[in-house]
């Protein structure tokens, strides 16, 4: 096997075909794609540009360049713990975007991926009635829904809340590069029991909804996601359930609640027939998303007091 490698240390010379020689593994080796990128191909190119600290836009001609013995064996290094590890490309580079953002990321959150970034970038229209004050990402994992929300609402406080300690001190972290402390905290809190006496104009929150199903079939690269943030009973529900009972305490007048519930959806409309949910529709893919007002959460809250 060493004797190979370093074969194929002296075979592959220039970016191009490091990209190859990645995806070519990539493919024999059944990865899954789908934490930024979709395809082997992307995936390669990827890994092999961030590793040569290079930017993605650079020039087509870059792919030519020869590189050096030691960049061949970093690049080889990673492309090959991406294969042996089953590991999300952003946990091998600490790094992904969400909104047009970069942010730090590791093992103790999910990596983002979340379609109410599109949702940011409209402001939240038509649903969203006031200019919020008052933000909270609830779940946030790396903070990115949040500090997109802070980029987005320059004039609004923003709450980072986690129920794990670990993803709190993650979203410190890009609270830090992003400069927003003055504006922007992190919070250890499981649901609402650390922000008492905390009101919003708009809750995001994307919580574990995974059913048990879905979750005993994911691919490796999720399962190294932390499973606290995948996982919420057999339905995917346990932990909207206690969201949509305690969430109306938590919002001011014509405050919204904006959450995520993936492949749930269809559960949760069983589950709360004749709650006005509404769905919005993603022009960027994705799904699973709903929207409620605090005065419907009141309405409807002896039917979700009886689930």
């Amino acid at each position: 096997m060493i004797e190979k490698r370093e074969a194929s240390l002296h075979e592959l010379q220039t970016l191009l075909d490091f990209v190859r020689w990645g995806a070519s593994r990539f493919g024999e080796a059944g990865l899954w794609f789908g934490h930024g990128t979709d395809n082997a191909w992307d995936e390669a190119l990827l890994l092999v540009m961030h590793t040569l600290h290079l930017p993605m836009d650079s020039k087509p001609e870059v792919l030519q360049a020869r590189l050096a013995m030691e960049e061949r064996r970093e690049v080889m290094a990673i492309l090959e713990r991406r294969v042996q590890e089953r590991l999300p490309a952003p946990y091998l580079t600490h790094e992904a975007h969400f909104c047009g953002m970069t942010f730090y990321v590791d093992s103790r959150v999910l990596v983002p991926r979340s379609p109410i970034g599109e949702l940011i970038r409209s402001g939240f229209e038509p649903w969203l009635q006031v200019e919020p004050l008052a933000i909270l990402d609830l779940c946030c994992g790396s903070g990115c829904i949040g500090i997109a929300c802070a980029d987005a609402f320059p004039e609004a406080r923003v709450d980072l809340s986690d129920i794990s300690s670990g993803a709190v001190e993650v979203a410190q972290v890009n609270i830090n590069r992003h400069q927003l402390n003055e504006r922007v905290r992190a919070v250890q809190s499981d649901l609402f029991d650390g922000l008492e006496g905390c009101s919003y104009e708009l809750i995001v929150c994307n919580p574990p909804y995974v059913d048990a199903r879905d979750l005993a079939e994911m691919p490796a690269e999720y399962r190294a996601e932390p499973e606290i943030a995948l996982g919420s009973g057999d339905d995917g529900l346990d932990f909207t359930r206690r969201l949509l009972l305690e969430a109306a305490d938590h919002l001011q007048p014509d405050g919204l609640l904006v959450c995520e519930v993936g492949n749930s959806w269809e559960a949760l409309e069983r589950t709360f027939p004749g709650v006005p949910f509404m769905w919005p529709e993603f022009a960027d893919g994705g799904h699973g998303v709903f929207v409620i007002s605090r005065e419907d959460l009141l309405a409807y809250r002896p039917q979700f007091e009886a689930s």
